[in-house]
């Protein structure tokens, strides 16, 4: 009976993730990775799991990993908690500012990030 409810909210949470990304372009990590200037400045959805959270008064980013690759996302409000899945929508844009979450100069400074919030 358990494993049913387990499965069931599991299955809800997924679709809600979904419902989030209606009306944008879904994309694997991989796929924004490897072409970013196609991406860039345009609206992008991504679902994957949070592995790195960084929050203070609600902003902050945090860094999702949807099994292709990795991808940082800043947002203005709603960071998620670590080992959290998500389903999250907002603009491409490259090497955004992380301030002291990675280290200046390094391959991840100068990635794309997936930006929430911030450009509304």
């Amino acid at each position: 009976m358990i494993a049913r409810k387990t499965k069931w909210l599991s299955a809800m949470g997924l679709a809600a993730a979904m419902f989030v990304l209606v009306g944008c372009e879904h994309k694997t990590i991989n796929q924004i990775l490897a072409e970013p200037a196609r991406y860039a400045n345009r609206d992008v959805g991504i679902t994957g799991n949070v592995i790195r959270s960084f929050s203070v008064l609600g902003a902050g980013a945090y860094q999702v990993d949807d099994g292709t690759g990795k991808m940082w996302v800043v947002a203005k409000s709603n960071v998620p908690r670590e080992g959290a899945r998500v389903g999250v929508k907002g603009k491409i844009q490259d090497g955004f500012n992380l301030g002291g979450l990675v280290k200046p100069g390094s391959r991840q400074s100068r990635e794309p990030s997936l930006t929430v919030g911030l450009t509304e």
